[in-house]
């Protein structure tokens, strides 16, 4: 029996095709998908599809989008064994990461891919990463799939999606996971690395439908100015901000810095220590420049990516959780964000 797929096409390069007249890129039709990819015509799957009626270029993308996709799983979960959503490369990271929040006991897959060419240009790296997509959203074991969660497929690799992250605008191979293994490679044939799978829930499935986007991220960098630090942190509403600190979760020691963050978690405002390198962790304390953070309350994002942490903040602050449990919930991995 085939796995049934449901394909969303958001927006983004890999939708494009090229018109023979102009050579201006448009968007195609969905609707005649296996003509563009006769590929998918081979493929043991029943592939049915919907498209955003106005679909977005990924740099337009916004927490309303990622309710809207939630709300579309939600609604066709039980009819479909998978899902592959089509989205452009640029925050298809943050786009993983929510919904791995937003779609609590998921225990199918949801794999995002996209492509960095459109896929009516000849050269097009669209067509195998839709392809396998698919394949993978559809793979199964003892009528069991075998990546069920949020995932995102690029150039022959599957990653957890909110260990992802964008790091090459150039090629191909545009995404990497720097602190997690990936799920699974693609080359002749699909090895998938089950010890890195996290198990399906059991549970029914709890779609969260609430974000809070009073946040800020913040990148120190040397010679931050204090007047410009402390109007960020006095912004009126402001919930919670993503600290990117250097190396281990180190931030100057100046005396102004230290006060001006200690004022705000005075004030209540959460703040998130994520490191800015792309690989490695935040410990708060293993250098003087960080002991202090962690004495005045600043909560260790460990090993987090940027786009998670900005993520996992939004769905935890719209839960309205009392601040101790909220501050819990941001030190521990709730679906695999953190090691």
């Amino acid at each position: 029996m085939h796995s049934k797929i449901l394909l969303i096409y958001t927006g983004g390069t890999i939708g494009m095709m090229q018109s023979h007249s102009t050579g201006a890129l448009k968007p195609f039709d969905f609707k005649h998908l296996k003509n563009e990819v006769p590929e998918l015509q081979r493929l043991p799957v029943t592939l049915d599809s919907i498209s955003f009626k106005h679909p977005i270029d990924s740099s337009n993308m916004h927490p309303s989008v990622w309710i809207e996709l939630a709300e579309i799983i939600e609604k066709n979960y039980t009819k479909f064994d998978g899902f592959v959503i089509l989205h452009g490369s640029d925050t298809m990271a943050y786009t993983a990461s929510a919904l791995s929040f937003m779609l609590e006991n998921l225990a199918k897959p949801v794999v995002l891919t996209g492509s960095q060419l459109p896929i009516g240009i000849i050269r097009t790296d669209g067509k195998e990463n839709l392809i396998t997509a698919i394949e993978i959203a559809a793979a199964q074991k003892n009528k069991k799939p075998l990546v069920p969660g949020v995932a995102i497929y690029f150039e022959y690799e599957l990653y957890r999606g909110n260990r992802t992250l964008k790091y090459n605008a150039a090629h191909f191979d545009a995404f990497k996971s720097p602190n997690y293994p990936v799920l699974a490679e693609a080359g002749v044939n699909i090895e998938y690395k089950t010890n890195y799978v996290r198990k399906a829930s059991t549970k029914k499935l709890k779609v969260h439908k609430q974000l809070d986007n009073d946040i800020l991220v913040l990148p120190l960098f040397p010679g931050i100015s204090k007047k410009i630090t402390s109007s960020i942190l006095q912004t009126k509403g402001l919930k919670a901000i993503v600290l990117q600190t250097f190396g281990a979760g180190n931030a100057p020691t100046d005396k102004w810095f230290v006060d001006e963050l200690s004022a705000a978690i005075k004030r209540g405002v959460i703040i998130y220590n994520v490191t800015q390198c792309l690989e490695g962790s935040v410990v708060q304390g293993k250098y003087e420049t960080s002991a202090q953070l962690k004495q005045i309350g600043v909560i260790s994002g460990e090993d987090i990516t940027m786009e998670a942490a900005v993520t996992k903040l939004m769905f935890l602050l719209a839960q309205k959780l009392p601040a101790q449990k909220l501050k819990k919930m941001l030190s521990t991995s709730i679906c695999g964000e953190m090691s």
